[in-house]
């Protein structure tokens, strides 16, 4: 069993619950109980199709739009694919329609040379194409199916030309290289157990990480999995035997992962370092009432400097949502406005702490929000971009010593090369 200590971040004044307070610790160790977990609780880190998704790199983003057909005045839209270029000094989109409206169901994914990959699904099958503008039309190159009952795309490869899906059985699941392939789509991986997630941890979209259930049931492990080694298996994620580890986001550059468990007794949001002694720990202020809180982008470019690094979070409330900026130094949770039509959960980051927010409204068909990071001395932050400028680039309202322990077994995860701080 490897233990590790838990930092239960605690919130000070009662009016601001983004103030950093006190911290004290708690060791989950052999003699501690099994963490309880929350069984009726949602899965919020299982796999779900996204309805707006960015090209690891940025540049380009892709989604299900609806469109007007029919006569004049007659009612009546379809579903169509639409490309966002977002890496320019203005984004625009351009339509991908082809001689047949697209199933609300189909997924689409970006790759890094402007291509869409769609998935459809076919009877029961699952067919993958890649569409492209091709002078006033769309360009069509069909890849091949797969046949299995349920199939869903995993989040962009970080080396942008490949495109990968999960496939789960009762008893194993199925990793899928469906785009980049020298054959069509091939399966390149099979992990004993159920799996959700997915979480790259490098630059060539070698290593992935997996929530797995073992086959004979148990709680939720985050694993490793190797594509160029026949998809061999190393645990990433053991806070405490019990407890459900999931990985949501990672950062290749600091090692900063960002994870949901339920370690602390109940479901949390907490932060660890890749191959780091320190310990995993759950902040307070990650845990407002009411609400549900859900990174989504972290700042690269923070080498070996995890703590520095700005963390996108999608908050969501009664009121709808908005959006999180937090920091692990900061132990603050900065909430801000949003710019209305935010693909709401989607954005990027600059290595200067600038995000990025897509967003499409009456007004702006295509439109991307600037918002510098805030400093965790101020209340609130302010746009980077003039909100009376017509460009489509502004948001639409005013953005209101640890203990050594044994680690989490990160460091054995086949990652070689890598230097870790302290």
């Amino acid at each position: 069993m490897t233990a590790c200590a838990i930092e239960n971040e605690t919130v000070g004044a009662a009016g601001d619950a983004g103030d950093a307070g006190t911290a004290g610790d708690t060791i989950l160790g052999d003699d501690e109980p099994d963490a309880p977990g929350e069984p009726g609780a949602p899965d919020r880190a299982a796999l779900a199709p996204p309805a707006f998704t960015i090209a690891a790199d940025g540049s380009y983003a892709a989604r299900l739009a609806r469109r007007d057909i029919g006569a004049a005045g007659e009612a009546g839209q379809a579903w169509f694919v639409e490309r966002w270029t977002l890496d320019g000094h203005e984004p625009y989109a351009v339509p991908l329609p082809l001689d047949q409206p697209e199933e609300p169901d189909s997924d689409v994914l970006p790759l890094a040379d402007g291509r869409v990959l769609i998935r459809r699904r076919v009877a029961d099958r699952h067919a993958f194409s890649l569409l492209y503008p091709t002078g006033p039309g769309t360009g069509e190159l069909p890849l091949g199916a797969v046949g299995c009952a349920d199939l869903t795309l995993l989040p962009p490869s970080p080396n942008g030309r490949c495109a990968y899906a999960l496939s789960v059985g009762a008893r194993s699941t199925a990793v899928w290289l469906v785009a980049g392939g020298a054959f069509g789509p091939e399966q390149v991986a099979e992990v004993p157990g159920r799996c959700s997630g997915g979480v790259w941890l490098d630059r060539a979209g070698r290593l992935l990480a997996l929530d797995r259930e073992l086959p004979g049931g148990g709680p939720v492990k985050a694993v490793a999995v190797d594509l160029e080694r026949g998809g061999e298996v190393t645990p990433l994620l053991q806070i405490a035997p019990g407890s459900n580890d999931r990985l949501l986001l990672a950062d290749v550059d600091s090692g900063l992962l960002l994870i949901r468990s339920d370690a602390p007794g109940h479901d949390r949001l907490g932060w660890g370092v890749l191959g780091s002694c320190l310990p995993v720990r759950f902040p307070e202020c990650l845990r407002p009432a009411d609400v549900a809180v859900t990174p989504f982008a972290v700042q690269p470019g923070q080498m070996l400097m995890p703590e520095s690094c700005a963390v996108a979070l999608r908050v969501d409330g009664s009121a709808g949502s908005w959006l999180g900026v937090w920091r692990p130094a900061g132990r603050r949770l900065h909430q801000l406005a949003a710019p209305e039509g935010w693909q709401a959960g989607r954005g990027v980051w600059t290595r200067d702490g600038l995000l990025r927010l897509p967003y499409a409204n009456e007004n702006v068909a295509c439109g991307v929000a600037l918002l510098e990071a805030p400093v965790d001395g101020e209340h609130g932050a302010r746009p980077s971009a003039d909100p009376a400028a017509e460009s489509g680039m502004q948001p639409s309202a005013a953005a209101v010593p640890l203990p050594v322990c044994k680690p989490i077994p990160l460091g054995q995860a086949p990652l070689m090369g890598r230097m870790v701080p302290g």
